[in-house]
């Protein structure tokens, strides 16, 4: 069921604004050329100056029910997520190999066996999601890196991109000679990524942008097409309440995926005008808890998504 809906503009700015959040990764390097944007918006994935580091531990573990850091471990959670996409920023990547490793809250990393260390991978619709803490700084000569993630990126069938990942608003970036580069091959600009609080637990989106075979997928470069504003409550329990606009006259869909990239409901499948619509999703009182991504397509085009929780 759709009704119309008015959300506010300083709503909408927030969400186009968020939209990095729910989306927002660099990419695969296939030279030693400096990397330049690939779109507006859409930036390539570059390696990191420091590159794999002293701590890189093949063969990790699969990373089961989505938790790198177990739920006891000491530390501030983060939850990180994104989706995986192709250098043109518009199809998705599923497949794609994500390796993973940090270090613990007190800047130290296991070197003897898999402590915060495990593999993830896309799945159908080319989202990645997984649950760690943020990681504690450790001295580097006579200062600290900033905290960081480390990341090696297989999409199917092409090469490895080595990376890592650091924190907006870290004071420790600016000094160090590898998140504080702005330009070039290593450029870290987009390997920064802001973190929200939310019940305690801090979220962050990163998107990876690298070269591989795709499907028709998502892209913030399609915002005049359509939009998700929000999606309340978010925790959910037993419905959910979805705003969104469509900027011109198309067919529409509406749907969530769990996961695995499963749909597991489709609310909106119709031709519609440009106007701003709610979509409302009841009777999920017996979806299993966890993270799953509602998306806005059209004309077949997956042009945005938001990330909910069911509780």
């Amino acid at each position: 069921m759709q009704k119309k809906n008015n959300p506010s503009r300083r709503s909408f700015i927030q969400k186009a604004a968020l939209a990095p959040l729910a989306l927002g990764l660099p990419s695969v390097v296939r030279s030693a050329e400096s990397s330049p944007p690939v779109g507006d918006d859409c930036f390539e994935t570059t390696r990191d100056f420091y590159g794999q580091g002293p701590f890189y531990t093949a063969n990790a573990p699969t990373i089961e029910n989505n938790l790198l850091a177990a739920e006891d471990e000491p530390g501030t959670r983060l939850v990180l997520s994104g989706v995986v996409r192709t250098l043109d920023c518009a199809e998705l990547i599923p497949g794609t190999l994500i390796d993973i490793w940090h270090a613990d809250h007190d800047g130290a990393y296991d070197t003897q066996g898999f402590h915060l260390r495990g593999k993830t991978t896309s799945n159908a619709q080319g989202f990645y999601l997984f649950e760690t803490i943020l990681p504690g700084k450790y001295l580097n000569g006579g200062t600290f890196r900033p905290s960081h993630i480390h990341f090696k990126i297989t999409p199917p069938g092409f090469p490895t991109l080595t990376t890592q990942l650091y924190f907006e608003g870290d004071t420790h970036i600016p000094g160090d000679a590898a998140a504080s580069l702005t330009s070039g091959q290593f450029d870290a600009s987009h390997r920064i990524v802001e973190l929200t609080e939310n019940a305690g637990v801090l979220e962050g989106t990163w998107d990876i942008i690298v070269d591989g075979d795709g499907i028709t997928g998502v892209s913030d470069l399609h915002l005049d097409k359509g939009i998700i504003y929000s999606a309340t409550p978010n925790p959910f329990l037993d419905h959910l309440e979805i705003f969104y606009g469509v900027f011109q006259h198309a067919r529409v869909r509406i749907e969530a995926f769990d996961q695995r990239g499963v749909m597991v409901a489709r609310l909106v499948d119709q031709e519609m005008s440009p106007q701003k619509y709610t979509a409302s999703w009841h009777d999920i009182q017996d979806l299993p808890a966890g993270h799953y991504w509602v998306t806005i397509r059209i004309n077949e085009l997956q042009v945005h998504y938001l990330k909910v929780v069911k509780a």
